[in-house]
């Protein structure tokens, strides 16, 4: 039997041999050990020193980076660190077991090399994502347009990019299919504000009017640029005469500057006494 032949071998064998084994695994545990740890604070340590190069002291100009091109860089360059230290640390775990590493990482190339014809997808994403953060295209905190979808860029990847839209809600799109992008935040931005005046008014005293709330309420905002502007009239409408005014504005705030606008002029009107237009309805009462 196989049972009895295995029990008289486990006899025959001396106690030096377990001591023996017992050492060996002991060692080689250590070793496991050591490499982990190894690499745990190598990626800590690397974290740091990413950090301290893409947050370095405002003051030192000569190594200060963006803001934005910080935060684009920092996850992307953690991730290949954290992939590069892994890597090493499997293969020198194989090596300390005793298992043949170049055997594993031929197969792994004849078998990426198969996987890579299937996967041209995924080449595509990570070529079109070199080239956006090479080209900086757009970066983290950036509100764009693209493949169909507005939002603001939280994370950035060789692979996929991250926008969260106004809603709340997260969109994972794969490099690859940003072909076309609208970038709303670098250089100034226009905000627009059309006002309806109603024809009865003297259209030379609405004019006036909103000019003077412009030239006040370019006083309180520090993130107008220029303006606003009062351009004239833009559209004769079938009930009301449109005055279109024009700021420009920083970066992502003309939303803001549009409101807070329109909310001055509607106040500013009433107290005037100028009228905006609204629908009317005549109900005539026809005896019979």
């Amino acid at each position: 039997m196989f049972s009895e032949r295995l029990l008289k071998w486990l006899e025959s064998i001396d106690g030096s041999y377990w001591a023996n084994l017992s050492i060996k695994l002991l060692d080689g545990a250590i070793k496991i050990a050591a490499v982990v740890i190894a690499s745990k604070l190598t990626l800590k340590f690397g974290y740091v020193i990413i950090d301290r190069i893409l947050n370095p002291d405002k003051k030192d100009k000569r190594f200060y980076i963006d803001e934005k091109k910080a935060m684009t860089l920092s996850p992307l360059l953690k991730s290949l660190l954290r992939y590069v230290v892994d890597f090493v640390a499997v293969v020198t775990i194989l090596k300390i077991l005793h298992i043949p590493t170049e055997s594993i990482i031929a197969t792994a190339g004849i078998g990426g090399l198969a996987i890579g014809f299937g996967a041209q997808n995924l080449v595509r994403d990570v070529i079109t994502g070199f080239f956006i953060i090479f080209e900086d295209q757009f970066a983290v905190g950036d509100y764009i347009n693209t493949a169909g979808i507005s939002g603001i860029v939280e994370e950035m990847g060789l692979r996929v990019t991250k926008l969260r839209d106004f809603s709340g809600e997260l969109h994972i799109v794969p490099n690859g299919e940003i072909t076309k992008v609208t970038n709303h935040t670098r250089g100034n931005m226009r905000a627009l504000v059309d006002v309806s005046i109603a024809y009865e008014e003297d259209i030379d005293r609405s004019i006036e009017v909103l000019k003077r709330v412009c030239e006040e309420f370019a006083k309180t905002r520090e993130d107008i640029v220029e303006g606003p502007t009062v351009l004239g009239v833009n559209e004769l409408g079938s009930s009301e005469v449109v005055i279109r005014i024009i700021a420009k504005t920083l970066p992502m705030q003309q939303w803001s500057v549009e409101r807070e606008l329109r909310k001055r002029i509607k106040k500013e009107l009433d107290k005037e006494g100028i009228e905006i237009p609204y629908p009317h309805t005549v109900i005539i009462h026809k005896k019979t």
